[in-house]
């Protein structure tokens, strides 16, 4: 593998402006293509196989009035006023409301009686021509323009219910754009001049860009959740940068050590290069295994991650050597930070005096490492999950402001309807029984109303609305679900938004045991061939779960348990979201083996030449340590760059993956590591002689590498 790497930078180091060019043609067609074919995100939270989805299916075939979206323009007169004194600004903001795009329906709250009882906030129900994942943000985005009317009377006016949640635009708080400054901060300290520390910018812009061009090309062959750029656009800003550097990183050594600009790309290119290639092939398979969990939400983020590594890895692997040998020596311009000596020896490294005095007393380090990593994931066995809701947002968005104005006027309930449809074509309750059926609904103490049934124009399927008396993520909402489920007749399933997502927490409780075995046992058998031995593979499993475990221990802490709460500008606690530790598990176990397999690569190769398992660990780790822990540095302000953004799911997201990192690759890589090594020794590669001559063989290297050409003859001098 190391031989292909090296052909294939070669090949784009020696006709650079080809290289160049195509990298070119390629980002304009996949942009133009996204900008004209490109589909649209939709949030399918469907579980498959669940009863909410049956319901769905029922409505769309049956009742598809019905199975569209909706929405509440909700209204609140000032404190001490009544609702009806604006009501002729309400009406026209409502007749403004029935020309808007998509809205197939809107009642007037003073007709249907949804006005609270002290006659202070009512809402009116807005029906759309299709299911809420389907509708974009336009629509919600007009109906808000719409209730300009009644604002500018004086009363509040807000848009919320399920397809204002699903379809609210994402505001953006320029944590991006601090999160990339940070990264060049700290490339300028790795490299000391600023051409090459903005050619890893520069790589994961185009990385980046091209990457969330084919997404919304993808888009247009799958449902793709609205997520999903967000998400790809954080690892792949964190991996195109990192990957860069790796590379950049090695060429500079190299050159550094006397080698000239070609060799040094080349020798670069076969180590890092082969490196970044293994590493981005553990991120592309941890994000694409998300497609286990038959969770269109989780696959759609999956395999846009994996599309945007990918890219990562290509413009890394082509596009960067075209950069490099242009620049030639140019890449040195700039200069900002003094050029500090390079160690002569290993022995003159920080790092390597580390590994040592780690190598020389490993098991107190191995044990209070584990420790320190223990505690942290500890608060992860409380760890309760939910789908976020609209309570859960900030208070700035309209759906929020809609959300506390429902729960304040009608009761907390108001937010998590319940939607009840039941089949007539097979045998359980009839149109005869169902006043029945919403008599004993009724009864339970967790439902508040139950709404009037509406039957389908062929007579085969009736809707029975519901209000239960808890809040979308409340607990008792969820066992106010079971008992309802257990009470209907078989022909009846139910649905409605909090079913939904009450169905896909479920459902994702359930499959992440299976994700995280499958991750596993992927990541085993990609190192195993890689380094050939069965001990390290298993080691870097068991070391990652640590890390990640700790990531979910800090989440649920600061989050669930509101631990600096005020420090993260939290306003309240909150519940684990529901797919959080899924994409968790598979972005950081992908990154951690970033890491892994640079520094592993490094030790492999002074194992290969010296035999001597502790100083091979001591030298992989002085070559690779202020790489690996620049590149994390770089990974961790990125994403803790999110942690600023006023949503708390993105503060979620951001703080555990910026938390596993930092851990990964400080107390990890650099102490942990080291140390179950020393232990190990020469078992570290211990690889029984059946398997080795199974598995394929990827990592030979060259066996002539390029030479340094032999310097001219110096002319003859006279003399006089």
């Amino acid at each position: 593998m190391h031989r292909v790497i090296r052909r294939i930078g070669d090949a784009s180091a020696r006709r650079p402006w080809v290289t160049i060019g195509l990298w070119t043609v390629l980002a304009v067609l996949v942009i133009g293509l996204a900008g004209t074919v490109g589909g649209k995100f939709a949030d399918d939270l469907v579980a498959p196989g669940s009863q909410s989805e049956r319901a769905m299916e029922l409505l769309e075939e049956r009742f598809p009035q019905a199975a569209g979206g909706s929405a509440k323009a909700v209204f609140a007169a000032p404190d001490g006023e009544r609702l009806d004194r604006y009501r002729p600004a309400i009406q026209a903001a409502l007749a403004r409301i029935a020309d808007a795009e998509r809205v197939a329906a809107v009642a007037d709250p003073f007709a249907a009686g949804t006005v609270s009882p002290d006659g202070r906030i009512g809402y009116a129900e807005i029906t759309f021509d299709r299911p809420s994942a389907g509708l974009g943000p336009e629509p919600i985005k007009a109906i808000s323009d719409a209730l300009e009317p009644a604002r500018t009377a004086g009363a509040a006016a807000e848009v919320g219910g399920d397809a204002a949640f699903i379809n609210g635009e994402t505001e953006t708080s320029g944590t991006e754009v601090a999160g990339l400054l940070a990264a060049l901060v700290v490339l300028l300290v790795v490299f000391g001049t600023i051409v090459a520390a903005l050619v890893p910018i520069a790589i994961a812009l185009i990385t980046v860009a091209t990457g969330l061009a084919g997404i919304v090309l993808l888009a247009h062959a799958m449902d793709v959740t609205s997520a999903a750029p967000s998400v790809a656009a954080l690892i792949g800003l964190g991996v195109g940068i990192d990957y860069a550097l790796f590379i950049v990183a090695r060429y500079h050594e190299n050159r550094t050590s006397g080698q000239d600009n070609r060799t040094a790309l080349s020798n670069a290119m076969a180590a890092a290069g082969s490196s970044v290639l293994f590493a981005g092939g553990a991120v592309i398979v941890a994000m694409s295994a998300l497609l286990l969990t038959g969770l269109g939400l989780l696959a759609s983020i999956g395999l846009s991650t994996a599309l945007v590594v990918l890219f990562a890895v290509a413009t890394a692997l082509t596009l960067l050597p075209a950069i490099l040998s242009l620049l030639g020596d140019r890449i040195d311009s700039g200069r900002i930070v003094r050029r500090r000596s390079p160690a002569k020896r290993p022995e003159d490294g920080a790092w390597w005096r580390l590994a040592h005095r780690v190598s020389g007393r490993p098991w107190p380090y191995l044990l209070g490492a584990s420790a320190l990593l223990l505690t942290l994931a500890a608060p992860a066995l409380w760890m309760q999950t939910g789908y976020p809701d609209a309570g859960d947002d900030r208070t700035s968005t309209t759906h929020r402001r809609a959300y506390d104005l429902l729960a304040e006027g009608f009761g907390p309930g108001h937010n998590a309807p319940l939607l009840l449809v039941a089949d007539l074509r097979r045998p359980g309750v009839t149109a005869q029984t169902i006043p029945e059926l919403s008599e004993r609904l009724a009864a339970d103490p967790g439902i508040a109303t139950v709404g009037s049934p509406r039957t389908s124009p062929q007579g085969d399927a009736i809707v029975l609305p519901a209000i239960p008396t808890g809040a979308p993520a409340d607990p008792k909402t969820s066992q106010t679900l079971e008992r309802v489920r257990a009470l209907v007749p078989p022909n009846v399933a139910v649905s409605g938004m909090t079913a939904m997502t009450d169905d896909l927490t479920r459902q994702l409780d359930k499959t992440l045991p299976i994700f995280i075995v499958a991750v596993l046992a992927a990541s085993f058998l990609l190192l195993m061939v890689l380094f050939r031995a069965v001990v390290v593979p298993l080691k870097a499993a068991v070391m990652n779960l640590l890390s990640i475990g700790a990531a979910y221990g800090v989440v649920v802490a600061v989050f669930q348990w509101g631990w600096f709460a005020d420090l993260f500008g939290l306003d309240g606690t909150y519940l684990i979201a529901s797919p959080l530790p899924t994409i968790f598990f598979a972005v950081l176990f992908g990154l951690s083996m970033d890491y892994e397999v640079f520094l592993l690569s490094r030790i492999r190769e002074n194992y290969d030449t010296t035999r001597d398992s502790t100083e091979s660990v001591a030298r992989g780790l002085a070559g690779t340590g202020r790489v690996i822990t620049s590149a994390a540095l770089i990974m961790t302000v990125v994403f803790l760059g999110f942690v600023a953004h006023p949503s708390p799911l993105v503060k979620m997201l951001g703080l555990g993956l910026s938390t596993a990192i930092l851990l990964d690759a400080t107390i990890v890589r650099m102490v942990l590591a080291p140390a179950a090594m020393a232990l190990l020794g020469h078992a570290n590669w211990w690889l029984p002689r059946w398997l080795d001559r199974v598995l394929p063989h990827l990592n030979e290297r060259a066996e002539t590498p390029p030479q340094q050409p032999e310097p001219a003859p110096a002319p003859a001098t006279s003399q006089s």
